[in-house]
């Protein structure tokens, strides 16, 4: 359990710094992502943006695990 912990807290770490060049990745503005604009109100749900970084967390959590 602190082995997960530890590799999630340096995950967190490392997106942090790294924030700044994955924005301009597009990440949040992907295809398949649902942006619905009506009137003054803005519903955005991010689906493909979510698909992916779970896709990468599990990924990341197999290797851990192996």
């Amino acid at each position: 359990m602190t082995r997960v912990l530890i590799l999630l807290g340096a995950l967190i770490l490392a997106v942090g710094l790294l924030w700044p060049y994955l924005s301009q990745l597009g990440l949040g503005r992907l295809p398949g992502d649902i942006v619905i604009e009506r009137g003054n109100t803005t519903l955005y749900f991010p689906l493909m943006t979510c698909i992916l970084i779970s896709l990468v967390f599990s990924l990341v959590l197999w290797v851990a695990n192996r």
